[in-house]
């Protein structure tokens, strides 16, 4: 028991101490792509679809399914079935960018791309198990399935972060050269607009990769709660 306790008080301790590194502010994050200015001057691009198909056509991946999903605030491409679910964000500036991070997952490299699906299904059911096992009084030698679960969530943390952070980073890019091939907004406008992106960006790369790795040390505290409860 005592050992869980130590590894709940070190999780504990380092998720705090990379959050303050990160500069992660949930209040920040929920209002940084807030600009009024920004959204009208993105009311002039076409709708999310007919974005999505210049994209497509631009990075010569036209097989990609497009899908809207109204009910939704967050879009996502799904590799498994190659297709791209574009959420509600059509009074946004940021669906600009936020449609090219999603079209640069589907170019980029498909055996990472399944592999991450693969696994991270895998990982997550490993997780349900153990704890299920643990409540149970079933798991025997628990320390070495917590380093297993230690193990997994380094590597899929790794994997995830990779894909992220490279349609992170070169999604802002293809944005700007989208505008200006467009031509319907002014050079003033466009750079504008990517000051918006360049300003999301400084702090949601950060703030996503402290979420992925926040949520990987939630998984190692409920299991650790779960062994000194049973």
């Amino acid at each position: 028991m005592l050992e869980f306790i130590i590894i709940i008080v070190i999780t504990i301790i380092m998720s705090i101490i990379v959050g303050y590194i990160f500069g992660y502010n949930k209040k920040i994050i929920k209002h940084i792509a807030d600009d009024k200015e920004l959204d009208e001057l993105a009311k002039k691009y076409p709708s999310n679809v007919e974005i999505c198909k210049t994209y497509l056509k631009k990075l010569k991946n036209e097989t990609v399914k497009i899908e809207e999903n109204e009910n939704s605030e967050a879009s996502l491409y799904i590799a498994i079935t190659n297709k791209i679910l574009i959420a509600n964000i059509s009074n946004t500036y940021k669906r600009i960018q936020t449609i090219a991070h999603e079209f640069l997952h589907s170019i980029q490299n498909r055996k990472i791309l399944l592999f991450n699906f693969i696994f991270s299904n895998v990982y997550l059911l490993y997780f349900v198990l153990i704890c299920l096992l643990a409540i149970f009084e079933v798991l025997p030698f628990k320390m070495m399935y917590l380093g297993i679960l230690l193990i997994f969530s380094m590597i899929y943390y790794m994997v995830r972060i990779y894909l992220e952070n490279d349609a992170m980073i070169k999604a802002r890019y293809l944005a700007k050269e989208y505008m200006e091939e467009e031509k319907i907004s002014t050079p003033e406008e466009i750079d504008k607009i990517v000051a918006g992106f360049d300003k999301i960006n400084e702090v949601g790369i950060k703030c996503i990769n402290y979420s992925f790795f926040l949520n990987l040390m939630i998984k190692v505290l409920i299991f650790s709660v779960i062994c000194i409860l049973r």
